[in-house]
């Protein structure tokens, strides 16, 4: 690894990535909650505590903050990037979002790229499918290579083009979570869980519906409130492209409505296991 790599927020991935990859000292991080920099000394990378002392000398940033502050994570850190740095966004936001975000790195000499994160980064780890677009994008895909991501592809060479195959996907895959607590929520209610599941089962073997309930509402209950952030960036790419998103608008209440209530459904994911 010949690039220094900056991570912009330390959340869950992160953190995945950095104890991972091994990058320990070639990487440095920062976070607006102060309380991450446990995990950030565990890693071994260096811990900044501000956002100019993970930017001074990386020649490779991966933006992994939240869908509602990625646009203002790029506009604040533009200015702290070294000339021709790459700004790989990793969040997940529509495509609009990251063509704002893109303005601002580009204005301040730095090269912005689009990243779309495919699958959960635990336990693909950096074998995440990774999909980059932009006009630097070979670039980055090379960088990402050399940082240990092991599934990267290039998309195109519009800022966006990524994000959009990772919005308009995730209205079928969130959609399906948010279908799956609606349905779960009305069985229990009306008594016939068991019925409505084997049923289920008898029309599609490929994994046993109680399985897959079980591990939907994992996800809604578990990572609820980001991923309703999420399904909002994907309101917003369908409303871009003149499709009214109406499920995808019922997904986000759903996703959001679920977070944090796994003890709604503790034998459904008892009898999963």
């Amino acid at each position: 690894m010949e690039s220094i790599i900056a991570l912009i927020g330390f959340g869950e991935a992160g953190s995945t990535f950095a104890e991972a990859a091994g990058w320990e000292a070639g990487a440095a991080a920062y976070d607006v909650l102060p309380a991450r920099r446990s995990a950030m000394e565990a890693a071994g990378v260096l811990v900044c505590a501000t956002a100019e002392c993970a930017l001074s000398d990386a020649d490779l940033v991966l933006s992994l903050v939240t869908a509602d502050a990625a646009l203002a994570a790029a506009q604040e850190c533009a200015a702290l990037l070294k000339p021709g740095a790459l700004w790989c966004d990793m969040n997940s936001v529509a495509p609009d979002t990251k063509r704002a975000a893109a303005k601002a790195i580009e204005a301040a000499g730095g090269r912005y790229v689009d990243v779309a994160v495919l699958a959960p980064v635990n336990p693909a780890r950096m074998n995440v499918p990774l999909l980059v677009s932009g006009a630097a994008a070979e670039d980055a895909a090379d960088a990402l290579r050399g940082a240990g991501f092991a599934s990267t592809r290039v998309v195109g060479a519009e800022v966006g083009r990524a994000s959009a195959i990772k919005m308009i996907r995730s209205v079928m895959v969130k959609g399906i979570e948010a279908l799956t607590a609606e349905m779960m929520l009305a069985a229990e209610a009306a008594g016939v869980t068991d019925e409505v599941l084997a049923s289920l089962d008898a029309s599609e073997k490929a994994q046993g519906w109680r399985a897959r309930a079980a591990y939907n509402l994992e996800r809604m209950t578990t990572h609820g409130l980001r991923r309703a952030a999420e399904m909002e960036e994907s309101a917003k790419t369908l409303a871009a492209l003149g499709v009214e998103p109406v499920m995808t608008c019922g997904t986000v209440r759903r996703q959001r409505d679920m977070a944090g209530k796994a003890d709604l459904f503790s034998q459904e994911k008892e009898a999963a296991q």
